[in-house]
């Protein structure tokens, strides 16, 4: 089995150029634009250490642009009853457009990875991907 980690890298340099027209259009950059579609697609996350520790970017990079995205008004923090030291993002009315635009981009960007491939195949590949995800969870779960 070709162990290449070039797929990985593949994906995400043309789903970032395929972010760029929408990115500029909204005047973000595409560190803003991915945390507000992580909080915007991941409800259960809520904090600026789950966009670090899930989306690996870099705290400082988080930093600044949740204090962008705060001061342009598409996230608010919330401060967690119980803790002071925590506080929640949430997503604002202003974020929503931009939230279903970021969508309606991703759901084209994958239509395109899958253009030539039959019902067939999308399942398999799905039932694959299911698959090596139980497996990372067994493999992880084991290392508790």
């Amino acid at each position: 089995m070709n162990r290449s980690i070039e797929i990985s890298r593949k994906v995400s340099l043309a789903y970032r150029k395929a972010c760029r027209p929408l990115c500029k259009e909204l005047g973000l950059p595409q560190t803003a634009f991915d945390i507000l579609m992580f909080l915007g697609n991941n409800p259960a996350y809520k904090t600026a250490s789950d966009i670090v520790e899930i989306r690996h970017i870099k705290a400082n990079l988080v930093s600044v642009n949740v204090d962008r995205l705060v001061q342009d008004g598409y996230l608010v923090r919330n401060q967690v009853r119980g803790d002071r030291r925590k506080t929640e993002l949430a997503c604002t009315d202003k974020a929503q457009p931009v939230i279903e635009k970021g969508r309606q981009l991703q759901d084209t960007f994958f239509e395109r990875l899958f253009a030539d491939m039959d019902e067939e195949s999308r399942r398999a590949f799905a039932a694959a991907m299911q698959r090596i995800e139980e497996k990372l969870d067994a493999i992880l779960e084991a290392d508790e």
